[in-house]
């Protein structure tokens, strides 16, 4: 895949823009530690990813945008980098291969790859932990359950209706994230006066 110098830019710029909110937005929401803060720095920085992905429709370029934002992440204040760093690129990982292998881009395929990526988030724990951190399966497995707990107001022992409503939640912020990608950067294309249907046409041809 051989990208012009303005597509390198463009994609430089959405980098950027996902690389920002996870410095300022993510330093402040896990400060403060909102909750399901990894969700709402997943949905925005693929909002902002997917939109990238209209203007540059060519295969790589939302995994390219994710690996900026995460080596600025790199510039970001205070506490461990590594887990986010490796949250982004991952949330980019994902969204990129649903996008590629989806075909023709699509309203459906967006909401598809945000609602994966953000559902990322939740699972990233699982394989983070164990091989950055040295946790154990058992006490990432607590953690899960407890934070559910806490954050639907339901007891541990329901821990089924835990799982399917938490991961329901994180896909439902996904899939407004892709809805929005689509209807913002749909929009943006307009107003620049480019025509998403060409754009579209281009990236096909990759």
């Amino acid at each position: 895949m051989k990208l012009t110098t303005r597509e390198l830019v463009t994609i430089a710029v959405f980098g950027t823009l996902w690389g920002v909110v996870e410095i300022s937005l993510g330093t402040v929401l896990k400060s403060l530690n909102v909750p399901m803060s990894g969700a709402v720095l997943a949905a925005i920085g693929l909002t902002v990813a997917m939109v990238g992905r209209l203007f540059v429709p060519r295969r790589g370029a939302t995994l390219f945008v994710g690996i900026i934002a995460m080596i600025l992440k790199l510039f970001s204040l205070g506490g461990v980098i590594i887990g986010p760093m490796v949250g982004i690129f991952s949330e980019a990982l994902v969204a990129e291969l649903v996008l590629s292998l989806g075909g023709k881009p699509r309203r459906w395929l967006f909401m598809a790859a945000g609602a994966l990526g953000v559902l990322w988030t939740l699972l990233q724990p699982f394989v983070t932990g164990p091989l950055l951190f040295g946790r154990t399966l058992f006490v990432v497995w607590l953690d899960f359950v407890d934070m559910g707990s806490r954050l639907l107001g339901m007891n541990s022992s329901v821990i089924l209706w835990i799982v399917l409503a938490l991961a329901a939640i994180y896909l439902v912020i996904g899939g407004l994230a892709g809805w929005l990608s689509w209807d913002v950067g749909r929009h943006l294309q307009v107003r620049l006066g480019k025509s998403p249907n060409a754009a579209l046409k281009r990236g096909l041809n990759v």
